[in-house]
């Protein structure tokens, strides 16, 4: 569906630009690597099933969220940061493709399409955006995979633009906007220079109160002089491609436990993680205790499809990986309890941007990360939708969260998202440093039971 209409030259114009933030993982995209997320919505497609419906349904609740017909436009030498236009000759079809699994079509099957999809880069000229609807999987389902640039959204704007795209649940409170007039004329070079100069006042009033704040949220993702993590195979500088496994866990179950343990579902699954890890590189006949993980805290609690961009910071967590999961989970609690306000203060590359970006485009950052030994791996947790979700008529039988970008030298990152009473964690690994991935995901579904069965005599959910 190809959307045209008149510029309206007379109407005034806002001016939306990138942040700071978003332009950091802007800088971090590599031609083999990009910086993009996706999710794998599985349809219970059915034999009613449409996929030409689906497209067309697709089409039309893109029109709904502003960003996914935008494309990022750098501003004029002295006029600030890129600025969001409005594409005016936007077309569905350059976005939306079906792509068929090859046999047996399997999880593991489709789990290796979906890698392919999220990695294959967007061009920057267009909306940062695109979708597939994979067929030929077994039962004859169809899945979504949709990707979004991580410059986009983050991923609580990703799970925004996900409820605006599938169907409305009439019990749910309404979360879209009113559609707007497209396309908007894009501003003018004066008013980006008026603009990027009233930016610029603003920022200098703010620096007195941002210091301080920067100073503990800097504290919350380990302290200018960070403890070094252990050296081990994990810590290998990382090539283009990845390999997925998922496990899957009873939402409820862990909760319980996080709640007995005076935690939370994420600090159950850091320890989780960490208790796997030991457990692979014991099999590898290496010995670390202690894993230093990298969680993303997000800054904010919901999004709108009409606030997107990234609003996340870093928070290191010293994870132990032996001894009994409940006293693994206790401590975890209590460094996550003492750092997470902290981390959520501010964002650190809102204000150390250019310099970042600078050094990102000479390479600097990239050899950094290869070298790095401030951290073992990166597990992101989202909570999702509670309910169950439908596509174009069909119920989503299930929702696999995958974030790809440059891992720099940790060989394995952990993706989690619940979903209707579900705790999905996505494994990405690079294949050619992790060859024992499917040893490492039943090590992680073990330690998920183990926590959801707790010690005997616990109080298990009715």
């Amino acid at each position: 569906m190809r959307v045209r209409s008149p510029l309206r030259p007379g109407t005034r114009c806002a001016v939306d630009r990138a942040s700071s933030a978003d332009l950091v993982m802007l800088a971090l995209d590599r031609r083999d690597v990009p910086e993009q997320v996706g999710g794998i919505l599985l349809l219970d497609s059915g034999p009613a099933f449409d996929l030409r419906t689906a497209e067309a349904t697709l089409a039309e609740r893109v029109q709904a969220v502003p960003r996914l017909r935008q494309r990022l436009m750098p501003a004029p030498p002295g006029c600030g940061r890129p600025v969001w236009i409005d594409e005016a000759d936007f077309d569905i079809i350059r976005h939306v493709r079906p792509v068929p699994c090859p046999a047996p079509g399997d999880e593991q099957a489709l789990l290796d399409v979906a890698a392919r999809l999220v990695a294959d880069p967007l061009p920057r000229s267009a909306p940062l955006w695109s979708a597939a609807f994979v067929t030929g999987l077994a039962g004859d389902r169809v899945a979504l995979v949709l990707v979004l640039h991580h410059v986009l959204a983050d991923g609580i704007g990703g799970l925004a633009v996900l409820d605006t795209l599938v169907d409305s649940v009439i019990s749910d409170p309404p979360t879209r906007l009113p559609m707007r007039e497209f396309p908007r004329r894009p501003p003018s070079t004066a008013e980006l220079a008026i603009d990027a100069w009233r930016s610029r006042v603003r920022a200098l009033s703010r620096l007195p109160s941002i210091w301080p704040r920067v100073r503990t949220s800097v504290a919350a993702a380990g302290g200018l002089q960070p403890g070094r993590a252990a050296a081990c195979s994990l810590l290998q500088p990382t090539g283009p491609r990845r390999q997925l496994a998922v496990v899957r866990a009873d939402l409820a179950l862990l909760r319980a436990a996080a709640h007995r343990l005076g935690g939370t579902v994420n600090d159950v699954v850091l320890a989780a993680v960490a208790g796997a890890l030991h457990a692979v590189l014991e099999h590898r006949a290496e010995s670390v205790n202690t894993f230093v993980i990298s969680v993303p805290v997000a800054v904010r609690r919901s999004a709108t499809v009409g606030q997107l961009g990234n609003q996340v910071s870093p928070m290191l967590v010293s994870v132990p990986g032996e001894g009994s999961l409940d006293g693994r989970v206790r401590q975890v609690a209590a460094q996550t309890r003492a750092r997470k306000a902290a981390a959520t203060e501010v964002l650190p590359p809102a204000l150390i941007g250019p310099v970042f970006r600078v050094a990102a485009r000479l390479g600097l950052v990239h050899r950094y990360m290869c070298r790095q030994r401030q951290l073992h791996t990166l597990v992101t947790n989202l909570h999702g939708p509670d309910r169950p979700l439908t596509f174009a008529g069909a119920p989503v039988d299930d929702l696999i969260p995958v974030a790809l970008g440059d891992a720099g030298n940790a060989t394995v990152s952990f993706d989690a998202l619940s979903y209707a009473g579900t705790l999905s964690i996505t494994v990405v690994a690079d294949p050619d440093h992790v060859p024992d991935l499917p040893l490492l995901a039943a090590a992680l579904q073990a330690e998920l039971a183990a926590a959801g069965t707790g010690p005997p005599g616990a109080d298990r959910p009715r």
